[in-house]
């Protein structure tokens, strides 16, 4: 027999909303959409499931374990440990058989994780990306800024490294490796003093970045 859970926000705002402004001569607008994720506690979508329509912290709080999830509807980073901490793997909609395999089967965030604890529900988001990227922490050493995808910081930015960043509009993926591979790590818009503190300090540097542009 299937039991199903429901995220106790899955009844808050219904539908999509619009959040937007104008920046310049520049419109931007953020829309949050419904978002759908479900999680089953065995592989091949077996078991007793949970459904979540937002972020959810501790996903362990609703199933003893998670080997599989169905991305119904948005993209979702997913976390390996609680409150949005560990290794991450972004998701867009689709099935996931596997989740002990998902690094390798999605390429967004190659590392196999070993257990699913949290999520977040990435929001769409249209117009202007823009964020400011430092070489150290607490926005120090060299500066650049960005506005699109950026494969090489070595090459094209003569930046060996990014230790913290100030997001001001978008959302990001900054991944470990050139040409976007390797472990990641998902910003959202405001300040990220230590990119090491949010959890991601087995990642050993930033090497390249890109924007979450997905219509998920």
């Amino acid at each position: 027999m299937m039991f199903t859970q429901r995220c106790a926000r899955v009844s808050e705002g219904e539908g999509r909303y619009k959040r937007g402004s104008v920046v310049g001569n520049v419109a931007r607008t953020t829309i949050m959409t419904m978002g759908r994720i479900v999680f089953f506690e065995e592989k091949n979508f077996q078991g007793r499931t949970y459904e979540c329509s937002s972020d959810c912290s501790d996903v362990h709080q609703h199933l003893n374990r998670c080997n599989s999830c169905r991305v119904e509807n948005g993209c979702f980073v997913l976390y390996d440990r609680s409150n949005f901490m560990g290794n991450q793997v972004f998701l867009r909609r689709g099935e996931y058989s596997d989740l002990m395999r998902i690094g390798s089967t999605t390429g967004m965030g190659a590392v196999m994780l070993d257990t699913v604890r949290s999520c977040r529900l990435i929001p769409m988001h249209r117009g202007q990306f823009r964020m400011k990227i430092y070489e150290l922490e607490n926005f120090t050493g060299q500066t650049q800024e960005l506005l699109e995808d950026c494969e090489s910081l070595q090459d094209r930015l003569y930046m060996s490294d990014c230790q913290s960043c100030n997001v001001m509009e978008g959302h990001w993926l900054m991944f470990e490796q050139p040409n976007f591979r390797g472990r990641m790590i998902y910003v959202r818009p405001g300040e990220h003093r230590s990119l090491r503190e949010s959890g991601m300090s087995n990642i050993m540097r930033i090497s390249s970045i890109k924007r979450i542009m997905d219509m998920c």
